[in-house]
């Protein structure tokens, strides 16, 4: 027999989905993570959807971070005095960067969307702390 992992109604092994509820019984529910790191903004949809929202909320703080400080050296490459030397691949990497996690960050709050019906202006110490508080007293 196997439990559904949403209703705890038992159901044959054979079952895809619960007989009560109809959710389906082989999907994993996100876990939490040990560790969220920048790195992780990297993976596809289809790993990320699999995150758990705490963890989503980690890695969208790390991308917004990580964002702003691209567009920081992107303003001071465009602030630089005229006449400086500017690598030009320089200036390349810090727009492809700033790209690249702007459209990280769009998929995160995305996903993020989906579950709670809205993106957090900011995720700071506080809303994580409230949110591992009501997970542990669940």
């Amino acid at each position: 027999m196997m439990k559904c992992s949403y209703c705890d109604s038992e159901n044959k092994l054979t079952d895809q989905a619960c007989s009560v509820c109809g959710a389906p019984l082989h999907k994993k529910r996100p876990q939490l993570k040990e560790y969220v790191s920048l790195q992780d903004s990297a993976l596809s949809f289809e790993e990320l959807k699999d995150f758990h929202t705490y963890d989503l909320l980690v890695l969208l703080r790390l991308v917004r971070e990580e964002r702003s400080k691209s567009y920081n050296l992107m303003r001071t490459v465009q602030k630089a005095p005229e006449g400086a030397e500017i690598d030009k691949g320089v200036i390349e990497f810090g727009e492809s960067e700033y790209r690249f996690y702007t459209a990280r960050m769009k998929l995160i709050e995305g996903l993020l969307i989906d579950r709670m019906g809205y993106k957090p202006k900011r995720v700071d110490d506080k809303l994580l702390a409230a949110l591992k508080h009501r997970m542990e007293s669940k």
